[in-house]
């Protein structure tokens, strides 16, 4: 909807473009939210490893003491970094709403 019409008498302003903001990625590239549900995809992976080590080492399966830990660090250093990751973007938005314009 035009600004213009709602409030009448306000001059719009010119359209400026700034290189990276509303373009389509680059041809053939992943967008922003396709890594995004990629690397959560992953991080519930090794959660679910991590989860079948555990099973696996308390019914006395296939699996080593040694080979559990390495599963449940993996899935506890990618949570972590899931979550320092979370953390940035909610403060990159939080610094974008509090902007002036």
């Amino acid at each position: 909807m035009d600004a213009t019409r709602i409030v009448p008498g306000l001059i719009p302003l010119p359209k400026t473009e700034v290189p990276g903001l509303g373009t389509p990625p680059a041809a053939g590239g992943p967008s922003f939210g396709d890594v995004l549900k990629d690397s959560l995809a992953s991080v519930n992976d090794l959660q679910h490893q991590a989860d079948r080590a555990i099973t696996d080492l308390a019914t006395g399966g296939p699996t080593s003491l040694h080979d559990t830990m390495l599963a449940l660090e993996k899935a506890d250093l990618s949570f972590r970094l899931m979550m320092q990751v979370r953390n940035k973007i909610v403060e990159a938005y939080q610094e974008v709403v509090r902007m002036q314009v």
